[in-house]
């Protein structure tokens, strides 16, 4: 055999070993994506109390707005919820087209985020997920592939990773209303006539949520201060996050933002944001 050829068949033997790598690799994700996928939906309660505005009696003036839009009386308080939704990624200032599904239990169980993002030749998919069970080590992960076989971002696995995954389920419970009573551990404080700090008892080690609602009681925008390298440095530390609310509508008996813009700096002169997205469905 000629060297040119024993070349040519090692570079054969490498690129399909490679490949078979990267295949079982990929499924490995997607089987973690979907085994906590399972777990976080089979929390779901088959039977939750209903809502009563007696509830909230006590809360501040500002979470009794919020409740009275948020939640109708009677409603069944299922704090787990699937979505599906499309809009915008913008990756390095380019804006791609983004189709994903979600299901979110409540902030101290987790979430995860389904994606397919881009088109034609840079289409890739993944999933961001958070998974704290009790008595059990909390996971987070951030895995995203061109085709199944080119990894392009396989992250997680490090207290920095689950820290700022946190603060983002935290932070999406505006889409479970539910998760925001006082009977599932949330506390309200006023900051304002229109704005208010929400802390949750069964989640430690990162900051509150704050939210700002308008006169009526709707959500208008979210925000926290999250633990992230989303930054030129790529060092971890706290920055804000958030972004608005464009557009709310009601579901089962829940009204929940269905439009909404979010981004890194929220607040400040450097908020750029880059995940615009609207909800398609809902089902509680």
């Amino acid at each position: 055999m000629t060297l040119f050829k024993t070349l040519a068949l090692t570079l054969a033997v490498l690129l399909t070993a490679a490949a078979a790598l990267a295949l079982w690799t990929h499924a490995r994700d997607q089987a973690r994506m979907a085994s906590v996928w399972a777990a976080l939906d089979s929390a779901r309660d088959p039977d939750p109390p209903r809502y009563d505005p007696a509830m909230v009696a006590d809360l501040p003036e500002v979470a009794q707005r919020y409740f009275a839009q948020a939640i109708e009386p009677g409603t069944p308080l299922h704090r787990v919820v699937r979505l599906e939704m499309e809009g915008t990624f913008i990756l390095n200032g380019t804006e791609l087209p983004m189709v994903a599904r979600q299901v979110l239990a409540p902030p101290a169980l987790g979430f995860v985020w389904e994606a397919e993002v881009g088109r034609e030749w840079m289409r890739f998919a993944g999933s961001d997920g958070y998974h704290a069970p009790d008595g059990a080590p909390r996971e987070s992960w951030t895995t995203f592939w061109l085709y199944g076989l080119i990894p392009l971002a396989r992250l997680g696995g490090s207290p920095d990773h689950a820290s700022a995954a946190a603060t983002r389920v935290m932070m999406e419970a505006v889409w479970s209303p539910a998760s925001l009573l006082p009977q599932f551990g949330a506390t309200w404080v006023p900051t304002g006539p229109d704005s208010a700090e929400i802390r949750f008892a069964d989640v430690h080690g990162i900051e509150p949520m704050h939210v700002t609602l308008d006169a009526t009681g709707q959500l208008r925008d979210i925000r926290a201060m999250r633990w992230t390298d989303a930054n030129p440095e790529k060092t971890y530390r706290l920055q804000p996050f958030g972004g608005r609310m464009l557009e709310m509508a009601r579901f089962q008996g829940f009204l929940i933002p269905v439009r909404v813009e979010l981004g890194n700096m929220y607040g400040t002169p450097a908020y750029a944001p880059f995940f615009l997205a609207r909800v398609t469905r809902v089902a509680f």
